[in-house]
């Protein structure tokens, strides 16, 4: 099947399906496979320019009007929803089928093997930037904030809408014990750790991790889990 891809995400998992699409986006760290845009802005006429047999998208990541053009264009496109850790294995195992995968779901790992010293110290708090001037976050209804609650901790400021836009009040105000500052989609680095670590302390974790969802979301859970405990092993006198 000549699948074009749309997501990050979903290009990863159709590599390790042994099917990798015919073009994917700019931001799906391919350079070997031809780029038709990016996940907010695809180049719909070279997508149809390629013949496809199914574009994938999905709801969180790409946008509404460009998933009707492709509809438009006469495209079949399968859109996946994933906002949480539990969509991902009925998600992608509805595009296994369609694409005629055979494809078994790895399993979890068990909450109470990634916790570690979490339940030692409470419900503790992390605020994940994920930009800077100004500072946004995740909030509840999204896949990142999700996999962070599995693995014991509790998101700053999930309680407003999907990605909040933060104040200086909010920053100063001890709404959070631990920064986790991701990778991506802001490419935090060690160098802001200074910057960050005036609000509390500071750790870098792999925004892939985090945000990517697919096949390597039993292993991206523990590898996340392995960061938290790292954080508060030094965060916790």
């Amino acid at each position: 099947m000549r699948i074009v891809s749309l997501v990050p995400s979903v290009t990863e998992t159709l590599a390790t399906w042994g099917t990798d699409p015919i073009a994917c986006t700019r931001f799906c760290e391919r350079p070997d496979l031809p780029h038709v845009g990016g996940t907010k802005n695809p180049d719909v006429e070279a997508i149809v320019g390629l013949g496809p047999d199914l574009v994938v998208t999905d709801r969180e990541e790409n946008r509404r009007q460009d998933y009707d053009a492709l509809v438009a264009a006469g495209l079949n496109v399968e859109a996946l929803h994933i906002a949480a850790l539990g969509d991902v294995e009925p998600e992608l195992g509805r595009l296994a089928q369609r694409i005629g995968v055979a494809w078994t779901p790895e399993p979890l790992p068990k909450p109470a093997d990634l916790r570690g010293p979490v339940a030692l110290v409470g419900n503790v708090r992390v605020f994940v930037p994920i930009w800077r001037r100004p500072y946004m976050t995740i909030g509840a209804q999204t896949y990142g904030a999700s996999l962070l609650r599995y693995c014991g901790v509790e998101v700053a400021f999930a309680d407003r809408d999907a990605y909040p836009t933060l104040s200086d009040a909010d920053l100063s105000a001890g709404h959070f014990e631990v920064i986790l500052a991701p990778t991506e989609p802001y490419p935090w680095h060690l160098r802001h750790v200074d910057e960050l670590s005036q609000y509390a302390p500071t750790h870098l974790v792999d925004g892939q991790d985090l945000f990517w969802w697919g096949t390597r979301t039993p292993a991206a859970v523990v590898r996340v889990a392995r960061t938290i405990r790292r954080a508060l092993e030094q965060t916790t006198p």
